[in-house]
């Protein structure tokens, strides 16, 4: 069987993950590119003008140096400037033009590719957003896509400058660990990433109990918020357990590729926080379920009441048809025809009947 292109691969992958923040950049937008350096675990501002050629030039020059090119809001140019100075594979630079792809770690010669997502709770809408980022490590050099222009908590990147001052605090304020630059700064971005989660998992818990509220209390729009629910939780899954595999293949190259134990500890750290997360989206996921079942229990017992009600009427008014059916029929000879109490009569016993099964069916509790 023929295999499908890489091109057609992209596109059935882009759907995957839904994209609803900022899906992309002009091909003529500005670059947002900021570089940083780190000279022996000190942050060093590289000026506006820095080319990436610039920061190669600068890592070259000392095997203590380490440079950071954060893209705030990432361009096609962005991508081929970048892989003509690191001479880059092509699938790789492939890769960096598509959004929409699974959490995954894949490497390149001397080249690690990891993609990632953040999440975070939107209040108002009672959503999860989600931010995917193409992070590329180097010996000595890392770059941080921000493929969906935000930031890990959601910052518009239409501010760039913004974006860029978050990265910096989120990736390079722990001068201790900028010692292991560049390899820190991947520790330090998938650790922001799921402390991130958290905040997620509070919003969408509180939300698990306003449903509970809901159900029992017989509200009829609770079946469209739970299943809008159900998909968040099973997005924040996939996004969880993706991440689950990228550190696991991370924690696998430890010894391979030499990484320093402190760095070690803080990515088992990382680990163990991420799975509790995982292991509390899948609670929420499994509650979330028993709530949809228990709801259906109870429309169902609603309409078995209403069944039961309409059955009840339909037997009441069942008795008197059917003596009225009899003695509507054209026929000579029938008893009390022609007798003077026979209408009195007969509708009498059409009320008595009606009004015996309605008491029967009251005792049990049908009407």
């Amino acid at each position: 069987m023929a295999q499908p292109s890489r091109e057609e691969s992209h596109s059935r992958r882009s759907g995957v993950f839904r994209r609803r923040a900022g899906t992309g950049t002009e091909p003529d937008a500005v670059s947002t590119r900021r570089i940083r350096y780190i000279d022996d675990g000190h942050l060093v501002v590289a000026p506006p003008e820095t080319s990436v050629e610039d920061a190669l030039a600068f890592t070259e020059a000392d095997e203590n140096r380490t440079a950071l090119l954060l893209y705030p809001k990432p361009t096609p140019e962005d991508v081929a400037e970048l892989a003509s100075a690191w001479e880059l594979h092509p699938l790789l630079v492939e890769d960096l033009l598509h959004a929409g792809q699974r959490p995954k770690l894949e490497r390149y010669e001397d080249a690690l590719f990891l993609v990632v997502r953040s999440a975070w709770y939107v209040d108002d809408a009672e959503d999860v957003d989600f931010a995917e980022f193409h992070i590329l490590v180097r010996p000595r050099a890392i770059a941080v896509f921000c493929q969906d222009g935000r930031w890990i908590d959601g910052l518009d990147a239409d501010d760039a400058s913004g974006a860029a001052d978050r990265g910096d605090r989120t990736l390079l304020e722990d001068a201790r660990l900028l010692q292991h630059a560049p390899e820190s700064i991947v520790y330090r971005l998938l650790d922001a990433i799921v402390d991130g989660y958290a905040p997620v998992i509070r919003g969408l818990a509180i939300d698990r109990e306003q449903i509970e509220r809901q159900v029992f209390g017989g509200e009829a729009s609770v079946t469209e918020r739970i299943y809008r629910l159900s998909q968040e939780i099973i997005d924040l899954q996939q996004a969880t357990s993706g991440l689950a595999d990228v550190l696991a293949a991370l924690r696998g190259g430890f010894h391979r590729y030499d990484i320093p134990d402190p760095l070690r500890t803080y990515l088992q750290d990382v680990a163990d926080h991420l799975s509790r997360v995982h292991t509390r989206v899948g609670e929420l996921r499994d509650s979330l379920a028993q709530i949809l079942t228990v709801n259906s229990t109870l429309v169902a017992q609603r309409q078995n009441e209403d069944m039961k009600k309409i059955s009840g009427w339909a037997a009441i008014l069942f008795a008197p048809t059917l003596i009225g059916a009899i003695y509507g029929m054209n026929f000579d000879n029938m008893p009390e025809l022609h007798w003077a109490f026979g209408y009195p009569l007969a509708v009498g016993a059409m009320l008595a009947f009606a009004l015996v099964l309605y008491v029967i069916f009251k005792r049990q509790k049908w009407m």
